[in-house]
């Protein structure tokens, strides 16, 4: 077809493949279409769509003509939507150069998009809107052709080896144009310069016939970077997302509003401040959602850590550097880190408290153990022993600090607050513990809240607004000063462009965690404990039923109220493993926060455990008062979890014993009465 033709049909082909943002129409319906169901529409969706398939050269030939489409900011995430309906453009350089007003005077603003930004914005953007489509119980994520599409799309355009290939080209001699930058058509307040695009330094000023194919590369890796990450992890409020901006930007805004109300008399401006204010995206990301993630972090981790060592010489090295190694260098501090983070905080806020939790949990511990997608292998030892953490990484763990420390915190107030005598609760307890038990991590972490809690004697007070910058690498300070502070100048910088000046920190190996971690390891105790009286419960069930069966009535009945588990329908093996897994979990946060085997003890005999009859015998955490014995909430727990249980016993004559429920009261009353005829006479 003609390119004219093409140009035509591209947004209905896109649309009618991804579906539209609407959500109305569905598409192809990448996220269902599985290789096991569909076998034929699941290999040639995957071909079509394939870097070298037909798409990608449609785009790309359409990408030579500099032929652009219209993307509703409408649709955008919520927080980046805002942001540019009050005209601040986001310092994600995605959108630069891009805002237009429509030709038709109508109120929508729209982003002018070359054919592949519009391609992989449709495609990115997929994952979210169509929510409703129909999904089958037994559809898994990580099978469906949109996963596949995702794990492909990132080894083409972030390779750990060698190059990006280059675009397939309809004419042999020239590649395909990097976009031009453009005038922006609306005055936005420009951002801060030291979030600049790496297109800047390499493309921005070449001209875009002959543009080099180094520069080539990295422009479509930084942009589909760009917007997966800008249409993934966008769930934030939106007083963080402005948080999130330079102050250099808060600025900009802050004069921006002043000339607006000045102009207006106040109203506009100050309606649409509020409503910024006011906007808080509704949070519900789907299980699927976090696995694509997680993907695209485990990627970033293979892709960031394929860089080749640098030369000896700094000068040899700025010249041989290329703009896919520089690209490496910095993807994951300057592109994913603050994002990532918001999005895990409210994930960990807001998730249920459900087995579901796992996807998210996993996704976070994919982030924090970037030696697992190191391109050097372990040696193949004998002795199954944990790996120690290399030293190599810690630079890592300090530049995330909180990423380790803060988010374990929130693990930790989850799991207070979970069953942890289902298997599937008591497994993500012990997937933590064992994962910040690797040897020499929890030092490392411990040596990164001590390089933050430094006093700053160095930097003099009022140079603080410094760490707003995340990009200052803290070096001026290098010839006046150890590199200790350097390093402690970096924590300090990202723990306060993430948490703003004023923020709180809490040590992870404070006595008020340490605290948090005791009454988890206290209700380990307890949970192993259930489980153990469950199942005797169940084997004392198993070994009566066959007599009791004849009556009709089963063993708790004549127990009493026996306050059961989901465990009593799972069986011995679900209760063996739970066992085994809270026991690891103990004693692996024994090891992280250096508990004695003192407090252990003294706590297994608070809970309980000490006691003969797995504490049945044992009466709920309570206090006395003068009205009798008040429950404390210890106590609620214990009594709704059947931990433990007042022995509730008739004391007055057998023979006056209150009627059952699975008694026939007429029969009862009447052999009562002939039995006391019988015992008078």
């Amino acid at each position: 077809f003609s390119l004219q033709e093409l140009h035509g049909i591209f947004p209905w082909l896109v649309e009618s493949i991804f579906g539209s943002l609407d959500g109305i129409i569905v598409g192809w319906n990448l996220r269902c279409l599985q290789g096991r169901t569909n076998p034929n529409e699941y290999s040639v969706a995957l071909d079509f769509l394939d870097p070298s398939g037909p798409m990608m050269k449609l785009v790309y030939k359409l990408q030579a003509e500099e032929y652009r489409y219209d993307f509703p900011v409408s649709y955008l995430p919520g927080p980046v939507k805002a942001s540019i309906q009050e005209q601040v453009l986001p310092e994600c350089s995605l959108y630069h150069n891009k805002v237009q007003f429509p030709s038709s005077g109508g109120l929508g603003l729209n982003l002018a998009l070359n054919p592949f930004e519009y391609y992989m914005f449709y495609f990115a953007i997929s994952l979210i809107t169509q929510k409703n489509s129909p999904v089958t119980h037994h559809v898994s994520p990580s099978n469906s052709a949109y996963f596949i599409l995702v794990d492909t799309y990132l080894k083409c355009f972030l390779p750990t080896e060698g190059s990006v290939l280059p675009p397939p080209s309809s004419n042999p001699g020239g590649a395909i144009p990097s976009p031009t930058p453009r005038s922006p058509a609306v005055p936005f307040s420009s951002y801060g310069m030291h979030h600049t695009s790496l297109l800047k330094r390499h493309i921005a000023h070449q001209p875009s016939v002959n543009a080099d194919p180094a520069s080539q590369e990295i422009w479509r890796s930084e942009t589909l970077l760009q917007i997966f990450v800008e249409m993934w992890l966008h769930h934030y409020s939106l007083e963080m997302y402005q948080k999130m901006q330079s102050p250099h930007v808060k600025l900009e805004v802050l004069h921006y509003r002043l000339s607006i109300s000045s102009k207006h008399h106040g109203s506009p401006a100050q309606s649409s401040y509020q409503a910024l204010h006011a906007y808080q995206e509704s949070f519900k990301p789907t299980e699927e959602h976090v696995l694509v993630v997680r993907l695209l972090v485990k990627h970033l981790h293979a892709f960031s850590n394929s860089l080749k060592p640098e030369p000896l010489s700094p000068s040899a090295h700025s010249h041989t550097a290329s703009p896919l190694e520089e690209f490496k260098r910095v993807v994951i501090p300057r592109f994913v880190q603050e994002k990532l983070y918001i999005f895990l905080q409210h994930c960990f806020g807001h998730w249920p408290l459900d087995a579901s939790f796992r996807a998210v949990l996993e996704m976070w511990l994919s982030y924090l153990q970037p030696w697992r997608y190191a391109p050097e292998k372990p040696p193949q030892s004998t002795e199954p022993l944990p790996r120690s953490v290399s030293e190599k990484w810690a630079a890592f763990i300090q530049e995330n600090l909180l990423m380790y420390t803060k988010l374990f915190v929130g693990f930790l107030n989850r799991a207070l607050r979970t069953d942890l005598v289902s298997p599937k609760n008591a497994l993500m307890v012990f997937r933590v513990a064992k994962v910040f038990a690797q040897p020499n991590l929890a030092e490392m972490i411990l040596k990164g809240e001590q390089l933050f809690l430094e006093p700053e004697l160095v930097i003099p007070h009022r140079q603080h607004r410094l760490f707003m910058s995340p990009t200052l690498g803290g070096s001026f300070l290098s010839s006046r000063s150890p590199a200790v502070t350097d390093a402690s100048f970096k924590v300090k910088s990202h723990v306060y462009s993430l948490e703003g000046q004023d923020f709180q920190y809490k040590q992870m190996f404070g006595t008020e965690v340490r605290n948090l971690v005791l009454k988890l390891a206290q209700l380990i105790c307890q949970a192993q404990q259930t489980a153990k009286s469950i199942s005797d419960h169940s084997a004392e069930t198993m070994a009566s039923q066959s007599f009791f069966s004849w009556f009709r009535f089963t063993p708790s009945e004549v127990n009493g109220s026996y306050t059961g588990n989901d465990l009593d329908e799972i069986g011995q093996d679900s209760i063996k493993k739970t066992d085994e897994y809270l026991e690891k979990a103990l004693e692996y946060l024994c090891q992280i926060f250096k508990l004695s085997e003192a407090q252990l003890t003294q706590m297994m005999m608070k809970c309980g455990t000490a006691q003969d009859e797995n504490g049945k015998k044992q009466l709920p955490d309570c206090i006395a008062s003068e009205n009798g014995l008040i429950l404390t909430p210890l106590g609620r727990y214990q009594i709704i979890n059947g931990l433990r249980r007042f022995e509730l016993q008739y004391q007055g004559d057998t023979e006056l014993q209150p009627i059952r429920s699975y008694e026939n009261a007429a029969l009862v009353r009447l052999l009562f009465r002939l039995s006391s005829a019988l015992n008078e006479r």
